[in-house]
């Protein structure tokens, strides 16, 4: 079976995003700096997901890491 990501929250974790931005989501919940990449990936499977704002506005990025819409939050969290 795959390695599966630490579930860093069971909330979505809302940001203010600027359109044409990109942000560096964490997949594999070991990141200090959350929902954002620190690094703590190395030596995991696990890499960042790149996501482009396409509007300014909040944005709610999955902490659970168990999305189907990354890395947008998309209720999973509820079922765990």
């Amino acid at each position: 079976m795959a390695e599966q990501p630490k579930i860093a929250g069971k909330q979505p974790i809302p940001v203010a995003v600027v359109a044409g931005k990109t942000y560096w989501w964490c997949a594999c919940g070991q990141s200090k700096n959350q929902p954002f990449c620190d690094g703590s990936h190395k030596g995991t499977a696990f890499e960042p997901v790149s996501w482009t704002a396409e509007k300014s506005g909040n944005a709610f990025f999955c902490a659970c890491k168990r999305t189907g819409k990354v890395p947008l939050c998309d209720g999973t969290h509820n079922g765990l």
